[in-house]
């Protein structure tokens, strides 16, 4: 069966992974001209730093199919899924630095994010929360209160 057309569909790209990423390969070259010695180290941490780099590289949020869809990186996991009608409310909201960012649990339910402080709260119709980080959060409110209503 075909995918069905999205209604709202963002990439948001993790920007402060990149740059830890550039810089902790700065640092990993650094040593490695240093100390040639310890190349079994470094054939050990670059693949797995290349990989986490890539896993949440990004934020991808989607609307489509009477559901909201994330997806972290390239690879498309970890990710996650929330039908439309189990939305009570979102709303538009900013994160703390405490609260951070990657996949945590926050005082208002679970975060997923990439870079920034905006985000969208997810109120479900249970009453749980979580939170999805954007850097375009009005956006997404919109689609998903214009999707509720077409259901």
């Amino acid at each position: 069966m075909a995918e069905p057309r999205p209604v709202y569909e963002h990439r948001q790209t993790a920007v402060f992974m990149r740059v830890t990423f550039a810089l902790v390969s700065a640092v990993l070259l650094a040593l490695y001209a240093a100390q040639p010695a310890e190349q079994r180290v470094l054939l050990i941490v670059a693949p797995l730093l290349l990989l986490l780099f890539l896993a949440f590289d990004g934020l991808t949020i989607r609307i489509a199919g009477g559901e909201l869809r994330w997806a972290f990186g390239v690879f498309g996991f970890p990710r996650g899924r929330l039908a439309l009608a189990d939305i009570a409310k979102a709303t538009a909201t900013r994160t703390t630095f405490w609260e951070g960012w990657g996949i945590r649990y926050t005082r208002r339910g679970w975060l997923y994010n990439v870079s920034g402080f905006d985000a969208v709260l997810i109120r479900r119709t249970g009453g749980k929360t979580f939170l999805l980080g954007t850097d375009e959060p009005r956006k997404l409110v919109a689609a998903i209160e214009s999707a509720k209503r077409n259901l």
